[in-house]
């Protein structure tokens, strides 16, 4: 079984549209771990079904090394983004983390992503449920 970390911070709205659209395709064939930057968006993706939870940046940079697949907005290795949220250190761990990474492309960081077009999230979430995470499965 696959195991897919879902890295949030802030309200953890993204990582809960993430899950429940992961959930829904997926359903228990894959164990999602939810892993927010405070508490608060932890609980919100564990609300959307996630199968394990935890949150800090202990709790992310000791748990991406056992994940197959890290999936999150392009912050998650941005040092200091996400107000601050993702350190450093999740960022580092993450970035170097050997499991296949799937970043949405948001971003509220002073960064622009050249060449990505502009697609509301649950378009961005579906294709990446179709084009990346389903044929991974086959």
């Amino acid at each position: 079984m696959k195991k897919i970390g879902v890295i949030d911070g802030q309200g953890g709205g993204i990582g809960s549209i993430i899950i429940k659209k992961v959930k829904d395709v997926f359903e228990e064939n894959v164990e999602i771990y939810a892993l927010g930057t405070n508490a608060i968006a932890t609980s919100q993706m564990l609300r959307a079904h996630a199968n394990r939870g935890a949150s800090g940046e202990n709790a992310i940079v000791q748990t991406v090394d056992k994940l197959d697949i890290i999936l999150g907005p392009i912050g998650i290795i941005v040092a200091n983004a996400m107000m601050g949220e993702v350190t450093p250190k999740i960022a580092e761990a993450v970035a170097g983390s050997p499991a296949q990474k799937f970043l949405i492309p948001l971003t509220r960081e002073n960064i622009t992503l050249v060449g990505v077009c502009s697609t509301p999230l649950p378009q961005m979430v579906d294709s990446l449920i179709e084009d990346y995470l389903l044929p991974m499965q086959q």
